[in-house]
């Protein structure tokens, strides 16, 4: 198989045997108090760029505060399914998610 497409998730795949699950689901509290998701390889580095003005033009008007959520080892398709059904969740259901994570 070509190692450069995806692939459907195989069980027994694990983030230490399979690079393609190197994907995770964030959530960032902003100034405005509004929760933004998104899909990364790298949190710290997106957040950089959120902070810096970089990233999505959500962030133009309000800053972002804090990483609130994560959900990591995830493949690309997987990851963005994710972040849609957050997308989806009202604010009282995202917050219970992200505060029981603590």
């Amino acid at each position: 198989m070509d190692e450069n497409r995806h692939r459907s998730e195989d069980v027994t795949d694990t983030p230490a045997t399979d690079p393609l699950l190197k994907w995770s689901v964030y959530m960032i509290r902003c100034s405005d108090n509004s929760l933004y998701t998104g899909i990364t390889t790298d949190i710290d580095r997106r957040f950089r760029q959120h902070s810096e003005g970089k990233g999505a033009k959500y962030f133009r008007g309000r800053t972002p505060v804090q990483v609130v959520y994560c959900e990591e080892n995830h493949s690309h398709c997987s990851a963005a399914g994710r972040e849609c059904q957050i997308k989806s969740m009202n604010r009282a259901d995202k917050e219970l998610m992200w505060r029981s994570s603590k």
